[in-house]
């Protein structure tokens, strides 16, 4: 029997080792200097590199119909970082989908990897059979297979897409996008830029460390049902939560350890001084789309302007204010659209202010015409963080915490340790075996969310729904309407939640920490007499986080 070594061990060599390699080794061979390529053409033939920042721009497809290819590719992040990456159509991101609000749309997927795949549309409510999730709503597709997705685009917003077979591992390696559903009563803005955030590995070697195996859940002989038998918990070698450091005693929180794992921060799959600028003139209406694809959140800083949140999950603020000197943070699964008017020309950021380690690599130029040659700075400070719970206006929204609700459920949000590993767990318990939220159609719901871990967030997202936030922490919502499907959780926080179960299925309802969902904080949301149409394959591996 191996004996397993304690993570965070692993960790501080692996970090101690990559430190040493980066000064007197060789580079790794998957982490490619572009500029001096290995093979040249004699002087006089040789073309002159491209940078990185001088790649092309995020590839938008519009219409309704469209075939997404999951294969192998590289992802140049920036000059001097290549990485292996698992892609839609080839590109990290994916094609962002642009579709118009009332549509019926079709995207086949077609699987080109070695590995099963799906396609979750996060955040949009679709119908159950079309929601990608492995072994609860559909098989995963078998390499060299395809599926169709169909479904009705009925809610307008800023989605994403992204697998949902082995997700910890599928999604940190590539396979996301961006969706927007563009409304029937558009809203012209002169600009409409979208940004899909995400954080990389500096030494490929901790891959293993952090996401290999990631084995533990597999429905392949499990009941469509929701029974989910099958599923064995206790042989992952899941290393992204099996936090160690020096002793048992005090255990690093996935929270301390992912920033020092994740170091390179991406906007639309470049780093660092190879994001590509989003060029303005003085006098346009901008719109810039946040989504968080990655494991950590991200504090955003926006220079020189004003701004407002018009929207987060896709849905509206009530009246949203002009705000200044306030961070924006953004966590992960969660989107946010802001509009700003340019109206200081020059060259600015839009840039993180965290403490993490990554962070002076997230900064994305904001360059009006005329000052291309204008730098940018990085700004300093504290700043505060903007409370969303906050912001905009009070107006009639459909739920109150005063309402009577069909279905009442408390999800108690924790970790601890189970056979040596960290687990997550929801109500003490980790997936299959969390209790169900069980409802019939028609059911209004209110959820408890209580984030008990000590140290660890968690962004809760829900499937097939939107919930309206009631309250933080015993204290009503009092801006806008809060409507949203991920909702971020410090240690110790409590929110109040409502949703109408108005879209018949099982549906997941778990942390977008995908690490901390691998680990077991999954649950569904169940409703009574539903039966999925379709008949697991047991030589498939569904693995549904």
């Amino acid at each position: 029997m191996k004996k397993r070594i304690a993570l965070p061990v692993l960790l501080a060599g692996a970090l101690v080792l990559s430190a040493c390699s980066n000064s007197s080794q060789p580079p790794n061979p998957k982490e490619h200097d572009m500029a001096h390529p290995a093979s040249a053409a004699p002087q006089g033939d040789q073309a002159k590199p491209v940078s990185a920042s001088e790649d092309l721009a995020q590839h938008v497809l519009t219409g309704n119909t469209f075939t997404l290819t999951a294969k192998e590719s590289t992802l140049r992040l920036d000059d001097n970082t290549v990485k292996e990456v698992w892609t839609y159509n080839g590109t990290v991101p994916g094609p962002e989908l642009r579709v118009k609000q009332g549509e019926t749309i079709q995207v086949v997927l077609k699987n080109e990897l070695p590995e099963p795949v799906t396609i979750h549309w996060h955040g949009l409510p679709v119908t159950n059979s079309m929601d990608g999730i492995p072994g609860v709503t559909q098989n995963a597709v078998k390499p060299g297979e395809s599926f169709t997705y169909q479904f009705k685009a009925d809610v307008r917003g800023t989605y994403w897409y992204h697998s949902h077979q082995n997700g910890v591992v599928q999604v940190d390696k590539g396979l996301y996008g961006s969706l927007v559903v563009e409304p029937s009563d558009p809203q012209p803005v002169d600009k409409d830029y979208t940004l899909v955030l995400d954080e990389w590995l500096k030494d490929d070697s901790m891959a293993e460390i952090h996401g290999g195996g990631h084995a533990g859940m597999n429905l392949s002989n499990g009941n469509p049902d929701g029974g989910h038998q099958a599923m064995d918990m206790g042989h992952s070698r899941n290393g992204h939560s099996g936090m160690n450091m020096g002793s048992p005693e005090m255990p690093m929180s996935d929270a301390e350890m992912m920033p020092l794992m994740y170091t390179i921060f991406s906007a639309n799959g470049k780093t660092g001084s190879a994001i590509q600028p989003l060029m303005v003139k003085e006098g346009d209406k901008v719109r810039i789309r946040l989504v968080n694809a990655g494991f950590l959140s991200h504090k955003l800083n926006l220079q020189g302007h004003e701004f407002k949140i018009v929207a987060t999950d896709g849905q509206p603020i009530n009246h949203p204010p002009l705000v200044s000197g306030q961070l924006l943070n953004i966590a992960p699964g969660e989107r946010y659209d802001i509009e700003f008017t340019a109206n200081n020309p020059g060259s600015w950021l839009l840039e993180e202010r965290s403490s993490n380690p990554g962070a002076k690599s997230l900064t994305v130029p904001i360059v009006y015409e005329g000052f291309k040659t204008a730098a940018a700075k990085a700004e300093s400070g504290d700043l505060p963080l903007l409370d969303i719970t906050q912001y905009g206006e009070a107006a009639k929204s459909h739920f109150s915490l005063d309402d009577k609700y069909d279905v009442e459920y408390t999800m108690d949000l924790n970790t601890k340790m189970a056979n040596g590993e960290m687990a997550f767990t929801i109500n003490g318990k980790t997936y299959p075996d969390t209790p169900p939220i069980d409802v019939r159609k028609g059911d209004l719901v209110k959820v408890t969310l209580v984030n008990n871990s000590p140290k660890d967030l968690h962004p809760m997202h829900l499937h097939g729904h939107f919930f309206q936030v009631l309250s933080k922490n015993g204290k009503p919502v009092s801006g806008s309407p809060l409507v949203k499907d991920t909702l971020n959780l410090l240690p110790g926080e409590a929110y109040v939640v409502a949703f109408k179960a108005d879209n018949p299925g099982n549906w997941m309802f778990h942390c977008h920490d995908l690490g901390h969902a691998s680990k077991g904080m999954m649950t569904e949301v169940k409703y009574a007499g539903f039966k999925p149409d379709f008949t697991i394959d047991p030589t498939v591996n569904n693995i549904p986080e």
